[in-house]
């Protein structure tokens, strides 16, 4: 079936279901971005509008260039803030995203800590350096903070 039949549809299950219609690899993005508007013109609770956009983005998946051009679009469209709003694939790469960050940033508060240790221990510099992996530099400075 030909997506652009459905675009006038107030049913959500169809808005859906565009994700799975007969569209081209070019079309993506605009697929997307018509879905959305006509999502937000719905008056769906949050779990069903949740329920729907997790549908729709298992099967449309688009490439982090697609999405880039998504968002461009979506910039100039009236309706960019009600869309901007929708809990959509970007805010759940943002969460993952938040999380690797923040893991990497634990592992090197981590580091830090044994080094810090390893100094008040009497290692030296360059056993720290290799077990914790923290750099000269870092050592040197946490040695500084203990005297």
């Amino acid at each position: 079936m030909d997506w652009k039949e459905y675009l006038q549809s107030n049913n959500p299950v169809t808005a859906a279901l565009l994700s799975k219609m007969g569209y081209s690899n070019r079309e993506k993005v605009q697929v997307k971005r018509e879905f959305l508007r006509m999502i937000v013109k719905m008056e769906l609770t949050p779990a069903k509008m949740r329920m729907i956009l997790g549908f729709f983005e298992r099967y449309l998946i688009l490439s982090e260039r697609e999405e880039e051009r998504l968002m461009t679009e979506i910039k100039q469209m009236d309706d960019s803030d009600e869309i901007m709003h929708l809990p959509i694939s970007w805010e759940e790469k943002g969460k993952k995203q938040g999380k690797k960050e923040g893991k990497k940033e634990g592992e090197t508060e981590a580091r830090r800590k044994v080094a810090l240790e390893m100094l008040k221990e009497g290692f030296t510099i360059d056993v720290i350096e290799k077990i914790t992996l923290v750099d000269r530099e870092e050592i040197a400075k946490l040695k500084k903070s203990i005297i």
